[in-house]
């Protein structure tokens, strides 16, 4: 069974950074498409950007330039790099295959605000 552990998530003013980690367990990490998500107060979840098993990065329109999506096969984690920041980042933030195939984790909270 797969297990998504997702953290570094937090309280940020507008500009601000942060990165996200996410843990993956219970598959061959490697053979797998990975992607961040993200789902805002009262809104559907998104996805927000995808690295495929070459380290193909893709994004979506509002986390190009600012975000940076990346994994490391051997500690089994992807990363979000998020900088600048904007309040309507805020969300809680998963990370799942590239096509939400697995049992969502908990999730991380980001909060932009002034």
């Amino acid at each position: 069974q797969v297990q998504l552990v997702e953290s570094g998530g937090g309280l940020v003013h507008p500009g601000g950074s942060l990165r996200l980690s996410c843990v993956v367990s219970g598959m061959m990490f490697s053979n797998y498409d990975l992607a961040w998500y993200r789902q805002a107060p009262g809104k559907q979840r998104e996805w927000v950007a995808g690295v495929d098993i070459r380290n193909i990065e893709t994004y979506t329109d509002f986390a190009k330039g600012r975000f940076t999506i990346s994994r490391d096969n051997g500690k089994l984690t992807v990363w979000l790099q998020m900088n600048s920041l904007k309040v309507e980042d805020t969300a809680v933030y998963y990370c799942n295959s590239r096509w939400g195939s697995w049992s969502w984790g908990q999730g991380t909270r980001v909060t932009v605000s002034s």
